[in-house]
């Protein structure tokens, strides 16, 4: 199981002042000392938090891999070839949203799959990046990922992360959603709103083999620091795939 830790948020504090610190590229160096696997990060076109420098720094130095999360915009998919990190992931944007709210819309009826979206994997697809969609669970919209030719798909665990202590019913969907892709030769990736309370019963899925977390480990390295942080969730996450 592979542990990819999301540094957003340590720019979110940065930008909060505009400032040069805290440092997202030397927090992703703590990460990989605490046991990440890879780091991942968003170049949201509004910028919001994680910056163009930023991305070219953890090019540079991080010594895992690094999977840059990305939407269309048309600077960002040219960034993208020039750096040609180890990962893409494609996910949905919307200037109005605190966070993602859920994954890629990938129509097969009315007006089809965003032709910019398509239009953009072949790009980085042709500049030999590996890439993954951020979709919703549902067989459907798997189906359509994998008729896209992409390598992954990141199963979107908000829902799940959200209801899991009221009902198993989300996680029985991503049970089903995570077999699926499987099934379609996807590899399954999973994430958002993962904590240290709930990783547990996705890290067991046997389908799934990365899982990106961001939020709630930064929250928590305010306590104990990045590097102890990391270390926690490792532990969650290896102790759910050995039992």
């Amino acid at each position: 199981m592979r542990l990819y830790i999301n540094v957003d948020h340590v720019a979110t504090i940065r930008q909060a002042r505009r400032a040069t610190e805290p440092d997202p590229v030397e927090a992703a160096l703590w990460c990989e000392r605490g046991g990440a696997d890879g780091i991942t990060v968003h170049l949201r076109e509004d910028r919001r938090h994680i910056q163009d420098a930023d991305v070219l720094g953890l090019a540079k130095r991080v010594h895992t891999v690094m999977n840059l999360e990305l939407a269309t915009a048309a600077d960002i998919i040219a960034l993208a070839e020039r750096l040609k990190p180890h990962q893409a992931t494609f996910v949905p944007e919307r200037r109005e949203e605190i966070t993602t709210e859920g994954g890629l819309v990938l129509d097969s009826h009315g007006g089809g799959t965003d032709p910019r979206l398509i239009q953009a994997i072949a790009r980085l697809k042709s500049a030999g990046i590996r890439l993954s969609l951020f979709i919703n669970p549902d067989p459907p919209v798997i189906a359509l990922a994998a008729g896209l030719g992409v390598a992954a798909v990141e199963l979107h665990t908000g829902e799940y992360s959200h209801t899991y202590r009221q009902s198993s019913r989300e996680l029985d969907r991503l049970k089903r959603a995570a077999a699926d892709a499987r099934s379609l030769g996807l590899a399954v990736h999973a994430g958002h709103g993962l904590t240290y309370d709930n990783v547990q019963p996705v890290a067991a899925l046997p389908e799934v083999e990365e899982l990106n977390i961001g939020h709630s480990i930064v929250s928590r390295s305010v306590a104990v620091g990045l590097e102890q942080a990391v270390r926690e969730m490792r532990s969650l996450v290896d102790a759910a795939r050995r039992d």
